[in-house]
């Protein structure tokens, strides 16, 4: 039943009775708290409620409108700051006055940008045989720190983790994989890199022309290598495909393995091998550095030079049993494919990959684990934090 007073035919309906009740709970893993309420039981009953968090020492102001009848999660809370909540109820003759929480303090967090690179794939051979190998694909990349579609297959940079302090979050730093070798031993895609919630695939192996002639598939896909073959398939938002083989010709090179920010090319009809695909500018450090390149194909049988890298890739190998280059260690390259020739020249390896921490120097010190090899810099009012191998924990305090 309605509650009110008629006036010049139309109902005058009174303003909700405030909360009876309001608590504040902070999250211990977010920058985030979730207020829960009671309504009055007497009066006009709230449609919604209006939520603000004020901060008395700095913090930001955050406000929210929930119809729940019981609770609200307020985000965005500034880290380390004390809040109290004002809590009001809503109908449509306006807002109740406010019930305000006691005060809590947010979650003591740091803000962490990143760039996780995982190792490359290892370039493909011809398995004694005439066309080049493909090259290998170039570790998966992932990115939150700059603006833009700047990280791996030009998406989006991602947000930025909130790490809380004295917790472990693991790392993990991936390895190339291994080159193609022999009549019957194929490349191996490369080892994923790892920070917390964050993964990035490992690139995809060079196709060879005797068995798996199609790239694989990784973080950037692998290239391919001889008979109408196909690039491996790229991890959605790591990287690009490997390049493809569209020929039949057993003196055609190898194609390109897929770098992060642009897909490798296919095998040329002139028997050179294809070019890797190019990596991504990146300044995380304060430097700017172009990482993650597929690594270029092999040349085929005869005076073919082999394939130009990408951006931390190894050359594709060129005529006369030349062996493909390796990528470039902790830029997660692709490793080069093997020249053509029935001298089984051997495909390069991936590049290794790497995590880049980047926080405020004023929001807490970093312990790096047992097991992990890394260093800190110091860049303006941030520390960055370079792991260049290994599996272990980091934390701050």
């Amino acid at each position: 039943m309605a509650t009110g007073n008629i006036k010049g035919g139309k109902r005058n309906y009174a303003k909700v009775t405030p909360p009876t009740a309001a608590t504040a709970t902070p999250s211990a893993v977010a920058p985030e708290a979730t207020v829960t309420y009671t309504p009055a039981t007497n009066g006009p009953v709230a449609t919604s409620y209006g939520i603000t968090g004020t901060s008395s020492n700095g913090g930001t102001t955050v406000t929210t409108t929930s119809t729940s009848q019981s609770s609200a999660t307020l985000t965005s809370l500034t880290p380390n700051k004390s809040y109290t909540f004002a809590v009001t109820g809503n109908n449509y003759n306006g807002a109740s006055t406010a019930f305000t929480t006691d005060a809590i303090n947010s979650a003591d967090l740091v803000t962490v940008d990143f760039l996780v690179i995982a190792g490359g794939g290892g370039g493909g051979n011809d398995g004694n045989n005439s066309p080049g190998g493909g090259g290998g694909g170039a570790g998966g990349y992932r990115t939150s720190y700059g603006s833009g579609n700047i990280s791996g297959g030009l998406s989006a940079v991602e947000t930025a983790l909130f790490v809380a302090k004295s917790t472990n979050y693991t790392v993990t730093v991936g390895t190339g994989g291994t080159g193609a070798s022999g009549s019957s031993t194929s490349a191996t895609a490369g080892n994923n890199s790892v920070f917390s919630t964050i993964t990035s695939d490992g690139g995809g192996k060079g196709g060879n022309y005797s068995y798996h002639a199609n790239g694989g598939a990784g973080g950037s896909g692998g290239g391919a290598a001889y008979s109408n073959s196909v690039g491996g398939a790229p991890t959605t938002g790591q990287g690009f495909k490997g390049g493809d083989y569209s020929g039949s010709s057993a003196n055609e090179g190898g194609a390109g393995g897929g770098g992060a920010g642009v897909a490798g090319a296919n095998a040329p009809s002139s028997g050179g091998g294809g070019a890797g695909g190019d990596g991504l500018l990146s300044s995380i450090t304060g430097t700017s550095v172009r990482r993650a390149g597929g690594g270029g194909g092999g040349g085929g049988n005869g005076s073919y030079g082999g394939g130009s890298p990408g951006d931390g890739g190894g050359a594709g190998g060129g005529n006369s049993s030349a062996n493909g280059s390796p990528g470039t260690a902790n830029t997660g390259g692709g490793g080069g494919g093997a020249g053509g020739s029935s001298g089984n020249p051997t495909g390069g390896a991936g590049g290794s990959g790497v995590v880049i921490l980047r926080y405020l120097t004023a929001a807490g010190t970093i312990t790096i684990g047992a097991g992990l090899t890394g260093t800190t810099a110091t860049d303006g009012s941030h520390k960055v934090t370079t792991i260049t191998a290994g599996t272990g924990n980091v934390s701050w305090a």
